[in-house]
This record gives structure tokens, C-alpha cells and sequence, in this order.
């Protein structure tokens, strides 16, 4: 291990050098700080190339974490997205303080410039996930970046370099990963938001609920590109119909006033009269979903599809001031949408799409593509394959005809000429006989009335339980159309992947995964178009999925494994170890790629796209 102090004289003396020199001084090494350690997992062939990738450690006597950050998972998980969003707010503010432009997050190199001078961390959005940009752990805390060793055209520029990593790197680690130096009070605040949000979202099951929405949640987002709160007076903050009113509580502790600001000594001294207040129940209240069928009404631009939108944000935890704080939905709730042209392997889609034209069999059916109608089928037996109890649907991106066939086009187009079992005619049954709700969101079919157990009415953006008029009209005025459920929906049957269809390698690599944004999963030779799982949220995930299909070919498929029980070994993995778990690439304790956490939903939703995927049918 060298001092600082080597690694800037190593790095003055290769000044004007071939850019490959760089190799030598840093690949490979470990730097003693006074404050930390730096590790050099990468350093990039040419200023061109993707990023180096460094690791900075400080160790736990030297960050001074709070005990009570590290009290449970939730508080694990947001300590280190608040970390790494403050090494990121760091860079920018000395970027801003010295006038770089260059010292900002690294992206896509640019003709001519590269990725020289740019310091970067993968730290999140509106949304908190599992990260590997930053772990923490009892003993330390590490935060994984990736500098563009400056370079003019193909030569090392050694001073520089040195400064940025014997001095900016420095100013960095001190500032945004040390307790005394950080915003303190705003890290508490931030840790009791993500805690707070998952503990209602732990009560959702014994309340029967598939959803909350806290009162004073503001939903509507700046823009369709956005999504930022929206700003200013313009947005209503949601509050519940009364009918639909629900109290849920808080964790009984704030970490602030209890945890860190109150002195032990002062605490024993208050007795049992602080005891008591620590105690208080501390309740929100908000609009509860209840398992079942729930419908969301109202006319256009009244803010139907923006409450849909929250619910299905909702299975993850939000920033404060996001303003979707309070609204926390069931982990295994799956968004489903009509896809036309996409790929399906081996899904028996027979309860809602009978036997087609021809005397084709759709209880094992496959396409290259796939309808709307089909698309849609197939992704509700999918997410239902792999555990999903809720499905969020919109009118808007669904296929019409397989949402509902009304009166008159069963009269003119009979039922034996139709192999579409609408999903009107399976909704209840999904929920009654198989236990998975649904929240659908529709304003052209009232035929719908007769199958929910509540309707939420949207009007200028504020909820009304409109239940009672909904079941008043849906006797008053009788629709003649019939149910077209032929029998039955069965099971589920579970399909085992053949390992042997995913091939990872591109030319003379053996592993050749990226993504190309949130919606474009590179694997192999082959492209996963994921545009229409609208649960995925950052490219970082899609990431992920890539390397979580490569582990799951490669080590979990081999034994004959359903799909759904690979997913579970991938879950009780990335509980084990993180995220860190699924890289392909890098050695145990070095720089992974970045990566965060995805839901076993949308791992499934990508491998189901996966154009190469073969499958069969486990017995039964």
C-alpha cells in the first residue's frame, strides 16, 4: 500500500506520457489517506473508454456513524442512498466553486473530449433502491465512483490527475462521508421518510389493503418527462373520501429527537416521562385500496391515470419532498399493458384467449408477435406465474377487446366465433378463486360496475367514493351482454427456462451485457426491449436484470428449477449479498458495475422478452 504522497509523485512524473501509463502507476493499487483508503479496481484503456473505477473507504472511526443508522435494513438502505446523493451533490458543488465543467458525472464519451476529468457516482432519482454506489457496513463505508483520467487527446495529464485525486477526492470524502460534516439533521429526516414508508407498507396485508395513499400526497408531476413534483400552486394535495379513510402507523421513535439529538444521561434522567413520549402512537391517515377489484373513474385530465401512476411508483420507497411520501403499495403489485409485437414462449394464455383460427392451441402458446389482445394475456399469466397479487391496469394502454365486448357486438359476432374471454369475465374470478386484485383504471365501459367492489371517482384531481352511484346505475340501467367465460380458470402451470437459451456472449467475449438507457437491455447479440414494463425505473436496474439472467443461466437453471424458484434463489442471493452478488465480471469486494436492485417482476418481464427463451411445461 502506497501514501498519497507516492501516488502524486507517480502521477506528476508520467505528465505528457502515452494515456496507457496511467495503467502502470494505478492499476492493481492501494493508497493510503489520511482519512481513508483508495482502492483502482479499472483504469480505462484511453480517455475514450469507459470511466475508471475506484473505490474510497472510510473506516467506521473515522465516518462516525450513528449505531441506530445501522438498526435495521430500511435505515441501512437509505444511509447509503443519502451518502451517495451527498458524494454527488460534493461533486457538483466544487465543480461549481472552481468552474470545471468537466467535473461532473461521467456519460457516454464525447468526440473529442472522452470522459477525461469527470467524477461521477451512481446515486438515484425520486426513488430509493438497493445501490452498489455506496455500501455500508459496521466496520466501513465505501463509496464506488468511476473517474476519466484527464488526458489532451492521448496523453496523460499527470498534474492534473493528481490533483483530482490527491486533493478533489479528499475534499469529497471528508465532506460527504463523515458524520460531523454532513447535513445532519436532514440525513435523520431523510432515514425516518424511507423507515416511515416502509412500515406502512409492512401493515397493507393485515389491513387487507393493496394500497395507501396518505392524505396531503401531491401526485400530479411537473411535466410528462418529469417526474419531479409538480411546483407551485397549480397541484391539489389528495385527500380521502371519507368512506375510504384508514389510520395507519408510524414507527414509534423519531431517529432525530430521540435517537441521536437526546443525550443517554438526559433520557435516564427524564425516567419514565420520556419513555412516554417515545411511546405515543403516531398515525397518518390516507385512502386505503382494499383487496378486491377497485375501479378509478372520471373524465380526461381529471387525474385517473396520475393515481394510477403513484400506486405503481408506490412499491418503492420515495425521497422526501417527492410527494408521493405517503403512497405505499404491495411489493408483488404488477403494472400490465397491451405490447404489440412482442415475443412469447410457452404461456398458456387459454383462459383468456381460446383456441384461435385453424384449431390453434393456446394453452402452450408462443408468438414472435404477439397482439395486443395476446401481449396482454400473456403478461397478466406471467406476472401471475412468478407471484404477483395485484394488477394495476390502464384503459388507456390496454386492447380494447380484451378489456370487454359489449351487448351489441356479441350480438352481431357470436361467442363461437370469438376466442377472447374479456378480462371483464375473469376479473372477479382472478380475485375470488386465485386471491389476486386488481386496480384498473376506466372511463368508457360502465359494464364494469357490476364486477368492482369500490369505485374511486377522480374530479379535478379530488377522490370521491362513487361505489353506491355505480351500483345504483349498473341496476337501473341492466346491460344485456353475457358472460363469456367458457370454464374455468386454471392454475397457473409453472414453466421451467432452459439454461441452454441464454447466450451472454458477443465476438470473442464470453459476457457481453449493458444497458442502453431504462428500456434497452443489451444481452448477448440480442436486444430486450423493455419499454413497456413501466415498473422499471432507472438504467441501473436494467443492468441488473442482464447480469441477474447471466447468474441465473449459468448457476440456478441447471437443475431443472421453475422459473419462479429461480427468481427465489435470486431474491434470497441479493438479500445475502447485495446486489454486488449478480456482477459477472468483477472479483468478491471489488467495483462492481452499476447496479440496483430490481424486483423479481421485472427480472421475469425481461427473460420473458428475451427472444432466444425456450421453455417447457413442469409436470404437474
Amino acid at each position: 500500500m502506497s501514501s498519497v504522497d507516492e501516488l502524486r509523485a507517480s502521477l506528476q512524473r508520467i505528465e505528457g506520457r502515452s494515456y496507457r501509463a496511467y495503467r502502470d502507476v494505478l492499476r492493481g493499487q492501494r493508497f493510503d489517506f489520511p482519512d481513508f483508503e483508495l482502492f483502482v479496481d479499472h483504469v480505462q484503456a484511453d480517455p475514450f473508454a469507459a470511466a475508471s473505477k475506484m473505490r474510497v473507504r472510510v473506516a467506521s472511526e473515522v465516518a462516525q456513524m450513528p449505531s441506530a443508522f445501522f438498526a435495521n435494513r430500511a435505515r441501512k438502505m437509505a444511509l447509503a442512498d443519502f451518502l451517495a446523493r451527498e458524494v454527488r451533490r460534493q461533486i457538483e458543488r466544487i465543480a461549481a466553486a472552481t468552474g470545471s465543467q468537466r467535473l461532473r458525472q461521467p456519460g457516454p464519451s464525447q468526440p473529442g473530449v472522452g470522459t477525461s476529468g469527470k467524477i461521477g457516482i451512481d446515486a438515484g432519482g425520486q426513488e430509493v433502491l438497493e445501490r452498489s454506489a455506496l455500501l455500508v457496513t459496521p466496520n466501513w463505508i465505501e463509496a464506488r465512483i468511476t473517474i476519466g483520467l484527464p488526458a489532451t487527446g492521448r496523453r496523460a495529464r499527470g498534474r492534473e490527475a493528481a490533483r483530482l485525486l490527491c486533493d478533489t477526492l479528499p475534499q469529497i470524502a471528508a465532506s460527504a462521508l463523515r458524520w460531523p460534516s454532513l447535513p445532519q439533521r436532514e440525513l435523520c429526516e431523510f432515514i425516518e421518510c424511507i423507515e416511515a414508508q416502509e412500515h406502512l407498507r409492512s401493515q397493507l396485508d393485515s389491513k387487507g389493503l393493496i394500497a395507501f395513499v396518505q392524505n396531503g400526497s401531491l401526485l400530479p408531476r411537473e411535466s410528462g418527462a418529469s417526474d419531479r413534483p409538480m411546483s407551485g400552486g397549480e397541484a391539489l394535495r389528495f385527500e380521502s373520501p371519507p368512506s375510504l379513510e384508514i389510520e395507519l402507523e408510524l414507527p414509534l421513535r423519531e431517529i432525530w429527537s430521540q435517537e441521536i439529538q437526546t443525550p443517554m444521561a438526559s433520557a435516564r434522567k427524564e425516567g419514565t416521562q420520556q419513555e412516554s413520549r417515545a411511546d405515543e402512537p403516531r398515525v397518518v391517515l390516507g385512502m386505503g385500496i382494499p383487496r378486491g377489484v377497485s375501479l378509478i373513474v372520471g373524465g380526461g385530465y381529471h387525474g385517473k391515470s396520475t393515481l394510477l401512476r403513484a400506486l405503481e411508483r408506490g412499491v418503492h420507497p420515495h425521497i422526501p419532498g417527492d410527494g408521493r411520501e405517503g403512497v405505499v403499495s404491495a411489493p408483488d403489485l404488477v403494472k400490465i399493458r397491451a405490447e404489440d409485437g412482442r415475443y412469447v414462449e410457452g404461456v398458456d394464455i387459454s383462459c383468456f384467449i381460446g383456441s384461435l383460427p385453424g384449431g390453434r392451441d393456446t394453452s402452450n402458446f408462443s408468438s414472435d408477435d404477439a397482439s395486443g389482445s395476446t401481449s396482454q394475456a400473456a403478461s397478466i399469466v406471467e406476472a401471475l406465474e412468478v407471484g404477483a397479487r395485484g394488477l394495476l391496469l390502464d384503459e388507456d394502454t390496454s386492447a380494447s377487446n380484451f378489456m370487454v365486448r359489449d351487448a351489441r357486438m356479441q350480438a352481431l359476432v357470436p361467442a363461437s366465433h370469438e376466442p377472447i374471454t374479456p378480462f371483464l369475465d375473469r376479473v372477479r374470478e382472478l380475485f375470488d378463486v386465485h386471491g389476486v386484485s386488481t386496480v384498473l383504471v376506466m372511463g368508457g365501459c360502465g359494464d364494469y360496475f357490476e364486477v368492482a367492489d369500490h369505485v374511486i371517482m377522480l374530479r379535478d384531481y379530488v377522490a370521491l367514493d362513487a361505489t353506491e352511484d355505480a351500483r345504483r346505475i349498473a341496476l337501473d340501467h341492466t346491460s344485456s351482454r353475457v358472460s363469456e367465460v367458457r370454464e374455468a380458470m386454471r392454475p397457473v402451470a409453472a414453466r421451467i427456462p432452459d439454461p441452454q437459451s441464454f447466450d451472454a456472449s458477443r465476438g470473442h467475449r464470453d459476457v457481453k451485457i449493458d444497458s442502453r438507457g431504462v428500456e434497452q437491455l443489451r444481452y448477448g447479440n440480442h436486444e430486450i426491449d423493455l419499454r413497456c414494463v413501466e415498473q422499471l425505473l432507472d438504467a441501473s436496474q436494467t443492468r441488473a436484470i442482464g447480469y441477474a439472467i447471466y447468474f441465473a443461466a449459468s448457476r440456478l437453471m441447471n437443475s431443472g428449477r421453475s422459473l419462479a424458484a429461480v427468481l427465489d434463489e435470486l431474491d434470497a442471493l441479493i438479500d445475502r449479498e447485495g446486489v454486488d452478488g449478480l456482477d459477472p465480471f468483477g472479483q468478491r469486494g471489488q467495483s462492481p458495475a452499476a447496479l440496483a436492485r430490481p424486483r423479481r417482476f421485472e427480472i421475469a418481464a425481461a427473460i420473458n422478452r428475451l427472444r432466444t427463451l425456450r421453455a417447457t411445461r413442469q409436470p404437474d
